[in-house]
């Protein structure tokens, strides 16, 4: 008997072991890239990722688009500040820097306007062939009115050979020397590109992870990554083509959100004592969105699925309701 008594401290530490090495396996293995809420792949009956495009012009998003407030101001303003990190995708593996994200968030800027064809400054008119040319006038008739030369003349000390100042009778002699025109600064290179206004970065897309928590019984909604997206009908976007800013984790937003409660702010339009931070916007899911793509083995979104994009939208509201009848199936008996 004292021999079994002996055997259980060690039969205790292997169990410990194994039991830790099992916590640290499965931790690994259910991390959630961006999500807030872990759970473990065990757990997992069912899983699903869906890609979300949301319209910030929408009545239902406009609390988070409201004047002053725009989540893309506040995003926009924390990878600035160097708070918040930006990715290239929603993988999250791949990241931008600040001057990166600036720079897609930019378009360029047209050409100036040139002076006349002949070099000429603009309110001159070039003369005919074997006349004068007509005074320079400042556009409305009047002449233009040359500016003062900024040159001059200074008096100085005589110096002699050795450099040093002659003196006359005790007193220094001067000479008058004329003073060189300072040549006015060179003005700076116009601006090639301009960033895009915050109410311009109306479109978002979401990456979300819907999964069936067999022990807790019940279906999350979990976000995983929030994009900004440079919108294809913006007037300076040359190319046409919807590009994306940069892409965040939703759990970096978070935390963001949460530090700057001054802005990150859901605008309660019924009450202004009761706006909402957007961390809690988003968990509660006070926005609307339409679907635009479903994992599936080629990685093709909806509108290439079904061949345009009003097909697509209409695959988006049978892929929302087959997910809801999926849902609502798993409790039939």
């Amino acid at each position: 008997m004292t021999r079994y008594f002996k055997a259980l401290p060690f039969t205790a530490a292997a169990l410990m072991v194994a039991l830790v090495g099992r916590a640290q396996e499965q931790a690994t293995s259910t991390a959630t890239t961006g999500a807030i809420r872990q759970i473990p792949v065990s757990d997992q009956m069912f899983r699903k990722t869906i890609w979300r495009a949301v319209d910030l012009r929408e009545k239902q998003n406009r609390p988070m688009f409201s004047d002053g407030k725009e989540i893309s101001k506040v995003i926009m303003e924390a990878v600035n500040r160097g708070e918040l990190q930006a990715y290239k995708n929603d993988s999250v593996t791949s990241t931008f820097s600040p001057a990166e994200v600036k720079s897609n968030m930019s378009y360029a800027l047209e050409a100036p306007i040139s002076p006349d064809a002949d070099g000429g400054d603009w309110g001159s008119t070039p003369a005919p062939k074997g006349k004068k040319a007509a005074p320079a006038n400042d556009g409305w008739g009047a002449p233009v009115t040359p500016a003062p030369s900024s040159g001059g003349s200074t008096r100085v000390k005589v110096l002699d050979k050795n450099g040093k100042p002659v003196k006359k009778n005790g007193k220094y002699v001067y000479k008058t020397v004329r003073t060189s025109t300072v040549a006015a600064a060179p003005p700076p290179p116009p601006a090639t590109t301009a960033p895009y206004r915050y109410k311009d970065l109306y479109q978002m897309e979401l990456t979300e992870e819907m999964i069936f928590d067999k022990k807790r019984s019940r279906m999350y909604h979990q976000i995983k990554t929030v994009s900004l997206k440079l919108p294809s009908t913006l007037p300076g976007n040359a190319a046409g083509l919807e590009k994306n800013i940069a892409t965040f984790k939703y759990s970096d937003l978070v935390k963001v959100f949460r530090n700057n409660p001054q802005q990150a702010i859901w605008f309660n339009a019924q009450n202004d004592a009761q706006h909402k931070n957007l961390a809690d916007a988003f968990e509660l899911w006070l926005f609307n969105s339409y679907i635009v793509k479903v994992s599936n083995p080629s990685g093709d979104d909806l509108a290439t699925q079904y061949g345009s994009e009003r097909e697509g939208l209409l695959a988006a509201q049978q892929t929302a309701a087959d997910l809801v009848e999926y849902e609502y199936s798993l409790w039939s008996f």
